[in-house]
């Protein structure tokens, strides 16, 4: 059961007025028992001299003077001065009373102050009396004649007199006592709240900083004490706010460093439950770091051997290194370096793994590899056909005329071969190097005009297949561009087209713009490229068809060149096709 804490202010102040309150009740009660005793004792001064005044009026021998004159004595002055007032024998008879019969009266021998004036002394008593039926202050004193003590006069008056008298006292000092009450009540209630103000503002300071308002501060109050706490109390914030902005722009710092990091990290802790992951790690992983962060990796990720990779590095000291490949929607190679984390103390928490993304290195490879393979394969055969026509005609008289001229053809073919390779290498390596040191210069000019030379390039080319080459510009599309490369690049295009596709085609080419660039598109109805041909097909050397290639007079460098020409002006080239319909080889570069 949870109780609702109590206030600090209300208890000290609810403690503080309890003993207030206390305190004036004591001395209310106090003042009143002192002011009651104060009119007792004047009451009782007042009977002693009444009893001394009315002693002067009784005769010398009371008892022998007759009852009936004593008693109406006592009537009389009872009367007269409104006090009960008794004469009593030595023997405690009652010789004469202002208010009751004394014949009707018991012996008052033993009664505290009359047996206190029969020792000669004056006695004085309080107490409820069984004739009048109501509580008296008896005073008694001894009366003297001639040296000897003859009786005993009591005078008495009923308290109920001081009751009238301390009732309207009794008033004031219950009314003056609340008025006190009410009034302390609210100057300490006022006095409370201002020494608790500043304690106020420190706890509402407190909660903004706990809850992140690091820039709260506490107003400085007039007490010294609370001034001394308060400043305390901000030096304490500026503090957390300086350390937690250290902490944050050290926090901010490694989170930028992290995200922007080409290699991936992945940090697990001691129970393979991932602490961190990089967009570069969730990328290769093709996750998202933010479901992966606090879960296992064999929940997450599906690689076992990184997960085996992560779990020996935990099991050792040392750093690790390993290549795995990820498998998804692209294949991925990657090298992993494995080391353990410590914290200050020295204490394994878990392991970093770092990954280095192999995959363009290993495609560059294998396109190194093929580019080997296929510029070996493409000279060795002309190179080939060469030797073979040189040594056939070195034995120049087992060779008749009509071989002769048939082998220096074939000669002249393949040394021609040769020369187009060696012409498109060397092109291509001339707009790569004049691409990578700036020397290809753009200029304005007409777009239509670059198409329609090219076109004609080819005009005659199509006419022998009769197909039909159609060009379709805006006759105001103008860009910045090298006109000689980029006519290259087109007509490269539609050589290709040209030679792949039937007779009684068509080629299309278009131009236009699209979101600030430049768009050209060669359009064939040819047979069309496999899908796993498109990634490779702007390669050196790569071909679809390597016999019809070859067959049709083509080196294996025209997309390659053209793919440069495009790089050089900023730009991509790219191809769509479809299987028995046709190809589009789209140029695009900024205007």
């Amino acid at each position: 059961m949870n109780l609702r804490p109590k206030k600090l202010l209300w208890r000290i102040y609810l403690s503080f007025l309890a003993s207030a309150v206390c305190a004036f009740a004591f001395i209310a009660w106090y003042s009143v028992s002192a002011l009651r005793q104060f009119h007792q004792e004047q009451v009782g001064d007042d009977l002693l001299v009444r009893a001394r005044l009315i002693a002067q009026e009784i005769p010398e021998h009371p008892e022998s003077a007759g009852a009936d004159a004593t008693d109406r004595l006592c009537k009389d002055l009872g009367r007269l001065t409104r006090t009960r007032i008794t004469i009593v024998a030595l023997d405690g008879r009652v010789l004469g009373d202002s208010e009751e019969s004394p014949a009707a009266m018991e012996n008052h021998k033993n009664r505290p102050e009359i047996a206190a004036a029969l020792q000669g002394e004056t006695g004085r008593s309080v107490r409820f009396s069984a004739t009048l039926r109501r509580t008296m202050m008896y005073l008694a004193i001894p009366m003297h004649r001639n040296g000897r003590m003859i009786a005993v006069i009591r005078t008495s008056l009923p308290l109920s007199v001081i009751d009238w008298a301390l009732q309207a006292v009794y008033k004031h000092i219950l009314l003056g006592g609340m008025i006190m009450a009410v009034l302390f009540a609210a100057v300490t209630l006022l006095i409370f709240r201002q020494i608790n103000r500043p304690l106020e503002n420190m706890r509402q300071a407190a909660e903004k900083l706990a809850q992140g308002e690091l820039e709260a501060r506490v107003p400085e109050s007039d007490y010294e004490e609370t001034r001394m706490l308060a400043r305390t109390l901000n030096q304490m914030a500026a503090q957390l706010g300086e350390r937690m902005r250290i902490i944050t722009e050290q926090r901010n710092e490694q989170e930028a460093v992290f995200n922007s990091m080409v290699e991936g990290v992945l940090a697990v802790d001691n129970d393979e439950r991932i602490l961190h992951l990089n967009p570069a790690a969730a990328r290769l992983l093709e996750l998202k770091s933010e479901d992966a962060r606090g879960r296992h990796m064999p929940e997450i990720i599906r690689n076992p051997d990184l997960q085996k990779f992560a779990g020996h590095t935990l099991a050792q000291s040392g750093i690790l290194e390993g290549e795995i490949v990820i498998y998804g929607k692209e294949d991925h190679f990657l090298q992993l370096h494995g080391t353990v984390l410590t914290n200050a103390a020295g204490m394994k928490i878990g392991a970093l793994v770092v990954f280095n993304d192999l995959t363009r290195l290993k495609r560059l490879e294998t396109v190194r590899r093929d580019f080997v393979a296929n510029v070996s394969h493409e000279l060795k055969t002309p190179v080939t056909a060469l030797k073979g026509c040189a040594e056939t005609l070195a034995d120049f008289s087992s060779v008749t005329d009509q071989e002769r001229k048939k082998f220096i053809d074939m000669m002249i073919r393949q040394v021609d071969r040769l020369e187009a390779i060696i012409n498109d290498l060397l092109s291509l390596s001339k707009i790569e190097f004049d691409s990578e040191h700036g020397k290809i210069r753009l200029e304005e000019g007409s777009i239509p005009d670059v198409l329609r030379r090219a076109v004609q390039t080819f005009a005659e080319q199509a006419g022998q297949k009769k197909i039909i080459l159609a060009v379709d510009c805006p006759a105001d599309l103008r860009a910045s561009f090298k006109a000689a490369l980029l006519e290259q690049a087109v007509g490269n295009l539609i050589d290709n087209a040209i030679k792949y596709s039937g007779a009684g085609t068509r080629v299309s080419v278009s131009a236009g713009l699209s979101g600030g660039d430049i768009g050209i598109n060669v359009v064939d109805q040819g047979p069309g490229i496999e899908k796993k041909h498109l990634d490779r097909i702007f390669e050196r050397f790569y071909r679809v068809d390597q016999a019809r290639s070859r067959a049709l007079g083509g080196t294996g460098l025209g997309l390659a060149i053209v793919k440069h020409i495009a790089l050089a002006h900023r730009g991509t080239v790219g191809v769509t096709s479809t299987i028995g319909q046709g190809s589009v080889f789209t140029i695009r570069f900024p205007r």
